[in-house]
């Protein structure tokens, strides 16, 4: 019986202090805690904001640096050497943000030259690989043959990548050029830079070119590319070739979850491996920026 009142006695006691706790907290108005609490969590929600945002941005501007999606090739202290690798080399040579679709320039060394270089212009058609295994298939129409040269992006030869004009296409490959008309991919040895606006969004060009009679590189008709003009297609099938093309056609792709996880890296993973090589990717875009400034830059001429 005495422990019992004893017990009652204690849970009296602290009764009584609640009411003091409570007044020691709420000496700060209810809503500048409230402010104050809403402030710390914007605070710890801005880097994460822009670390995705980074994260997300350097994916499209360094496919390279993710690895392989198949995971019997995949090697984490290989991936992590060849990291170190493309870094060096991107020290020593400017390798510029560039799409399929861009028009580029690439300077090469030849030893056979006169000049000891080589210089090649035209439109980006692919890119693919990762690494140091990573190329990009580059176009153009020379005297009406049609071109194309594959460089590996960190092939020690490259001696310079000039974007020519940077912007987008609607399909992340151009092979149906080499059947399209030849005007789609000619141009100019000596054409002149678009620079575009520092900070501005990367324009994508949604122009949608016309076939050639065939024989073509690839049935094209069974595809679904957003560049290729359907009606030019189409009057180059036959009626027994159109009766084929549902055969064809997988619209139950785009709804494979599976098949979409198996071709990309986790978004964990690319944050863990863009942090690594964030720091030297900006410094070395921050010297890009001052480059494009002084390009940008025209100095006055003096009146006579």
């Amino acid at each position: 019986m005495w422990r019992s009142v004893g017990r009652l006695r204690i849970i009296e006691e602290q009764i009584k202090t609640l009411p003091l706790l409570r007044r020691g907290v709420a000496t700060v108005p209810g809503s500048q805690v409230a402010e104050h609490s809403n402030e710390q969590q914007e605070r710890k929600g801005e880097p994460e904001v822009r670390q995705t945002f980074s994260s997300l941005r350097q994916r499209f501007v360094y496919p390279e640096f993710l690895p392989d999606p198949k995971i019997e090739w995949r090697n984490s202290i290989r991936e992590k050497l060849e990291r170190m690798d493309m870094m060096k080399r991107r020290s020593q040579v400017d390798l510029p943000e560039f799409y399929v679709g861009s028009i580029i320039a690439v300077v090469s060394s030849n030893q056979h030259s006169a000049s000891k270089q080589n210089r090649f212009l035209g439109i980006c058609i692919k890119r693919e690989g990762c690494g140091l295994r990573a190329s990009f298939v580059v176009r153009n129409v020379i005297d009406n043959i049609g071109v194309e040269v594959r460089y590996h992006l960190y092939d020690p030869t490259i001696l310079k990548i000039d974007v020519i004009k940077l912007e987008k296409r609607l399909d992340d490959e151009l092979y149906y050029l080499r059947d399209a008309l030849p005007e789609y991919s000619t141009f100019p040895e000596d054409m002149e830079p678009e620079l575009l606006p520092e900070g501005a969004a990367v324009p994508v060009n949604t122009t949608k070119v016309i076939m050639k009679p065939r024989p073509w590189y690839a049935r094209w008709e069974r595809t679904n590319f957003q560049g290729i003009d359907r009606d030019s297609v189409m009057a180059y099938v036959s009626e027994k070739m159109k009766l084929q093309i549902p055969k064809h056609q997988k619209p139950w792709e785009k709804y494979d979850l599976m098949k979409q996880y198996r071709a990309t890296i986790p978004e964990e993973e690319q944050k863990e491996i863009f942090a690594e090589v964030d720091s030297e990717l900006h410094k070395l875009e921050l010297t890009r920026k001052k480059l494009k400034r002084k390009r940008a830059f025209v100095k006055p001429k003096k009146l006579a």
